[in-house]
Formats: C-alpha cells, structure tokens, sequence
C-alpha cells in the first residue's frame, strides 16, 4: 500500500487527488498540506474532498506531518513544488509533480532533488495524453519534414500559464523526433505581416475561456492533406488518477528522475 501525502489539498486539483486516493485500491491517504494562512487547517481532509470523514486531518506545512508515509504528489507553483522538492530530498520522500510553467532553470533543480529521491515529472498525468505523445513521436517520424506542425490547446480561464505544459510537451514529442530543437524553432502566436511560413517552425496557438479542463490538438499539414492528433479531457479526474498511478509506481524505485512514459511503459 502507498502512503501518500497532498500538496495543495484545498485547492480544486487537490480535492479531486485526494478523491483520487480514495477510490484507488493501492493507495491511502496519509496526509494533506494547505496554505499556513487557511481557515481549513485542522479540517477532516475526507470531508474537505465530500468523502466524509477519514480522521486526517489538513496541516500547514511538510514539516506538521507525521514521518510514516512514502509519496507526495505536487500539482501547485513552480516556486512552491521547488521548495517541496529540496525538502523531499533532504527527508528521503519520493515526489509526483504535475505543475506546469518550470523554466529550465527550475527543471534542473528538480532533477537535482531528483539525484537523491525517485522523482515523477510529467506536464500532464493523463494516460490518454502520454499516449498521445507516443503517437506524436510516431507520426513526426513518420511523416517528416513534408508537413507542416501546428499545436492548438485551449484552457478554463483561471490557467495562468501559456501555452500550457501539456502542449509544449506535445510540441517537444514532435521536435524530438524530427531532430529539431523547439527553443529555436516554436513561433508562439501570429499577427501582421508575417510572411510565409517556415518549413521547420513548430506553432503555438493558445485559447483561453469558460470552464474547458484541456483541449489539445496537433495538426500535421501538407499539401492535399491533414493528420490532426487530438485529446480532449473533460474533468481534472484523468489527471489525479494518472498521478496516483505513478505515485504508487514510484514507491519502489530507485532515485531517479521518471516521466509517465516509464510510468505507463511506453519508453
């Protein structure tokens, strides 16, 4: 069984992970952590996440925790999964994160934490999506430098990053497998005079609005034809499943920085 502890339980991702939790057989509920400022410190976690009561309870920090539990799974902010990285590395507690909008900088201090604890990293914990990226890399390779790559998403109107890390992951999948290198050749958003497009550029194109949890589209264009990859998720569920999964994957493994590519199998 695979203790695990939520970062950011009161938030709406936290609720539905540790809703997650509870409906997956190989996990429990360990701990939750909420903002040291909230009213919710002290608050039966199961009844915060409409489960009733599971008699434990939401603590302010890392530290208020009892020791005896193996995962922390981290959908927040970049600087906050930070901070938790180091202290997970510091305890010798494996970490699941699905925060979107690191830099490179920020990547590479996860991978340090990561040197010392098993570690899950994904922009996005879907298992449809990680399929998805699979058959990005297959396509692009497939295809080749004929067409034309266009990665449309759309998002609820709260997300605060853009494009989100789910698109630039699919873009990543595409680059990777026609050997080109996405910093040099992603065009994020198009106006004016532009001129005709560039063969080896990789597009991005962002909507935001509403209540939409994640809609993703690549779209591989040539002349006389269209191949369009799609995934649309329909509640933040699919997620919180897919890092429960990898949290009790991670459990028994070794230090190491993993995706849920190595989760799922498929690397």
């Amino acid at each position: 069984m695979t203790r695990i502890v939520i970062m950011g339980a009161a938030g709406r991702m936290g609720k539905t992970l540790l809703q997650a939790v509870d409906e997956n057989e190989q996990a429990v509920l360990a701990g939750g952590v909420v903002e040291a400022s909230s009213s919710l410190v002290g608050v039966d976690l199961g009844e915060l996440a409409g489960l009733g009561k599971c008699q434990v309870m939401a603590v302010d920090s890392l530290d208020a925790l009892r020791a005896d539990w193996d995962v922390l799974i981290d959908f927040t902010a970049p600087a906050v999964t930070l901070e938790n990285a180091a202290w997970c590395a510091q305890q010798g507690k494996a970490l699941v994160v699905g925060t979107t909008g690191l830099n490179n900088e920020q990547k590479a201090a996860l991978a340090q934490a990561a040197q010392k604890v098993p570690v899950v990293f994904a922009p996005n914990m879907s298992v449809g999506v990680n399929l998805c990226f699979k058959l990005l890399e297959m396509a692009a390779a497939a295809l080749g430098d004929d067409y034309d790559v266009e990665v449309v998403e759309m998002h609820h109107r709260h997300k605060v990053d853009a494009p989100s890390g789910t698109a630039l992951g699919m873009g990543e999948a595409v680059a990777r497998a026609l050997g080109r290198d996405l910093e040099q050749v992603a065009v994020y958003g198009r106006e004016g005079m532009t001129g005709a497009r560039a063969r080896e550029t990789i597009g991005f194109a962002t909507l935001r609005g509403g209540d939409v949890v994640g809609d993703h589209t690549v779209v591989f264009a040539a002349e006389g034809e269209r191949v369009e990859i799609t995934h649309k998720a329909s509640s933040r569920m699919t997620f919180a499943r897919g890092a429960v999964r990898a949290a009790c994957w991670l459990k028994s493994r070794p230090a190491g920085l993993y995706s849920m590519q190595d989760v799922l199998g498929l690397n």
